[in-house]
């Protein structure tokens, strides 16, 4: 063994006697509370399938429509000729929902981030980001090379004070709308109106509240009854929508112009035009999808009212994401690993996606939950905590 190589096996048994390396399981199965995984059937409360669309035949069956009508590949990106009949259609449809004036898809939530932020701001700019900000708002703005200010979580009062001291040529807060470990919503009204007053700019990331939040979904900026020209919104398409990609919308000014200085959106081969086809039957069902909304509420209501932790710590969430603080990493993994064997899927969080001491089991609920399926978690949760 070389001594670059020894150098990786000494780092990765480091990990290990941390209980932080991570490991992947193969999933046999469309995506659905019921999985096929690593040869064995599993009830599963790990992925962000809200409105139990990823496997939906319907979508499914408008996939195979659009690999006839459009092939498999797009061929180059969206400035070159990646930019498809479907794409258009998609991106029109985005604005016209979420109520903004145009739209711009991406390949991933994470580019889209990655690609937005720092053609907002750059050098002599400064950028304001919750401490607890997803890692793409984390990259995008180290990215940028603005000055980075971070915020306590939701912390309304040292947000403004900072603002109030930068003499930035360009301001910009970015934030999680819901944020992803924690499950809790942002204070967007407030949020914007710190923006206003400052003259900054308010960057949303609602990757977890499109298509659950506001009236048929259409995300947060709808639920708080957000407008303002300067407020940018990011939503993923892989989550609720059940789909792949994702999208940044706002003014039709501020949207051009990070068409022409997103890297990640010029320099990126454009996601297949048969997602997004399918997306635009995907966007239809989110919008009469108040019944999946409804189902996924009544999953949280008996998880929170059912089980009551006397060790461990249910956080204040009323999303779809529901983390249960254990605090060590050896004894989350451990619950984790003895859920696993009864045939439940819970994924253990630990640091640095979380903070040094609050590692935690992530249950996330969809609307394609039962009752059961929910009743079967609580007891298996309750035994193990005794």
């Amino acid at each position: 063994m070389t001594d670059f190589s020894a150098e990786f096996s000494n780092e990765l048994a480091a990990l290990d006697a941390q209980a932080l390396r991570r490991r992947r399981r193969v999933v046999d199965s469309p995506c659905a509370p019921e999985l096929v995984v690593d040869g064995r059937p599993m009830l599963a409360f790990c992925s962000n399938d809200y409105l139990g669309l990823a496997g939906d035949p319907a979508l499914a069956a408008v996939a195979q429509e659009g690999a006839r009508r459009y092939g498999l590949g797009s061929g180059a990106s969206p400035l070159v000729c990646g930019h498809m009949t479907p794409h258009a259609a998609l991106e029109k449809r985005l604005a016209d929902f979420t109520g903004f004036e145009r739209a711009l898809l991406f390949s991933t939530g994470y580019l889209a981030n990655l690609g937005a932020v720092p053609a907002l701001v750059g050098r002599g700019d400064a950028i304001f980001s919750d401490r607890l900000n997803h890692a793409s708002l984390i990259d995008a703005a180290r990215l940028s090379r603005a000055e980075l200010n971070v915020y306590p979580h939701c912390g309304l009062s040292a947000l403004a004070a900072a603002l109030a001291a930068s003499r930035a040529k360009r301001k910009l807060i970015v934030t999680d709308a819901v944020f992803s470990m924690d499950g809790d919503v942002a204070p967007l009204p407030e949020l914007l109106a710190l923006a206003e007053r400052h003259k900054a700019w308010l960057l949303v990331d609602d990757a977890h509240g499109f298509g659950l939040l506001g009236p048929q979904g259409r995300g947060s900026a709808a639920h708080f009854g957000l407008e303002s020209p300067r407020l940018v919104v990011m939503g993923t398409l892989g989550k609720a929508a059940g789909g792949a990609g994702a999208f940044v919308a706002g003014t039709d000014e501020a949207v051009e112009w990070i068409l022409q200085k997103a890297r990640t959106y010029i320099f990126s081969t454009a996601e297949p035009a048969l997602i997004a086809h399918a997306l635009l039957t995907a966007l239809d069902l989110i919008e009469q999808g108040d019944e999946r909304r409804a189902a996924l509420a009544a999953r949280i209501a008996q998880l929170r009212g059912s089980f009551k932790p006397k060790r461990w710590t249910l956080l204040p969430s009323e999303t779809a994401i529901q983390p249960l603080v254990i605090g060590g990493n050896a004894e989350t993994m451990d619950v984790a690993a003895k859920l696993y064997e009864r045939g439940l899927w819970v994924p253990g969080i630990r640091p640095p996606t979380v903070p040094a001491g609050s590692a935690r089991l992530r249950i996330t609920l969809s609307a394609a939950h039962t009752e059961e399926q929910v009743g079967r978690l609580v007891k298996a949760l309750t035994g193990l905590e005794r």
